[in-house]
């Protein structure tokens, strides 16, 4: 998996991925017809995770088959590696940090937001040693284990830190570890504290380790995930987005309303997890209403978000809110299921 672990490496890396895209946009290959008549749809992943549950739920249910569409799905694994399969045309839509669209846009590149997959911070303070933490300034003298820059745990833990008035490697240090490693590297001792998410969560509370803080509350409504995807791709192929955006609207509605099919869906998902952690993680994510409620993007969702990169210097926030975003997708799939 190729890291990006510098701020500069980031944006060179999109500027570049973005040129890519301009001048092979029209080459780009188009979605197959599958021979059952259904639409092949290449979908990015950054990393499997239960935040992503609606994805699951409309892939189980035959909700994407129904309207129209055979979901051929990957995990790139992390953020800016899900989009740059969108910008290098080996994925039509990616779900990720819809950060890096912004960047994209920012650069002179491609990129536009259709949906919100996960509307909360997604993340939890994860430790087998401390006790709840009810103040940032608590996290003073602490090892915290992220993913790296640029994925969103890493951003998330850094920007509360610094408002907390603490800097980080002095008052506080974070280690970056691959995705999907941190309660691990928690548990081995390299950490005080984990940021991570569902179903890693529920993994380590059986194995002892509790929640000490809660981001999704901490930050409020928060385009966490957004559905990511090429204009070009939008101009080519209309019906096929707003399938997509459909799809994901009603796997939503179906999520919040039949939490025991979501926990079935989720054991399927994850194997090798015992059925009561799973069961569990669902649980919080339900609590804590993580998962999109509706695709629609909320403009104090993607407010958060951008007020979070700009402040970290992660984007500019030059592009306004109604070209980056584009929710008349979600509208029409919204009037569809009412």
């Amino acid at each position: 998996m190729v890291q990006i672990p510098a701020r500069s490496a980031r944006r060179k890396f999109l500027q570049s991925a973005a040129a890519l895209a301009l001048t092979t946009a029209m080459g780009i290959l188009p979605s197959q017809v599958s021979a059952a008549g259904l639409k092949t749809v290449r979908f990015s992943e950054a990393v499997h995770n239960l935040g992503y549950i609606n994805l699951y739920v409309g892939m189980h249910s035959g909700i994407f088959e129904k309207n129209g569409l055979d979901m051929k799905v990957s995990a790139a694994g992390g953020d800016t590696q899900t989009f740059a399969a969108v910008l290098g045309g080996s994925a039509d839509f990616a779900i990720g940090d819809a950060t890096m669209a912004q960047i994209s846009r920012e650069n002179g590149g491609p990129g536009v937001v259709v949906g919100t997959v996960v509307q909360r911070a997604h993340y939890f303070g994860v430790s087998k040693t401390l006790s709840t933490i009810t103040d940032p300034k608590q996290f003073k003298g602490l090892k915290i284990v992220t993913s790296p820059e640029p994925n969103t745990n890493y951003s998330v833990a850094k920007r509360l830190l610094e408002k907390a008035g603490l800097k980080v490697g002095v008052d506080a240090t974070i280690v970056p570890v691959n995705p999907g490693t941190e309660i691990a590297a928690m548990l081995a001792g390299q950490a005080d504290i984990a940021i991570a998410y569902q179903p890693s969560v529920a993994a380590a509370e059986a194995q002892g380790a509790k929640v000490v803080f809660d981001f999704s509350t901490y930050i409020g409504p928060f385009c966490n995930t957004g559905i990511m995807v090429l204009p070009s791709t939008i101009q080519k192929d209309p019906a096929m987005v707003q399938a997509l955006v459909t799809s994901f609207e009603e796997a939503s509605r179906k999520t919040y309303a039949d939490p025991a099919y979501a926990k079935k869906v989720a054991r399927m998902e994850f194997p090798d997890l015992p059925g009561e952690v799973v069961d569990a993680a669902i649980d919080a994510e339900l609590k804590f209403k993580i998962p999109a409620e509706s695709v629609i993007t909320k403009t104090d969702q993607w407010k958060n978000l951008m007020d979070m990169q700009i402040y970290l210097g992660n984007a500019k926030g030059s592009v306004p809110f109604d070209q980056i975003i584009d929710n008349t997708f979600a509208e029409k799939a919204i009037a569809t299921a009412k």
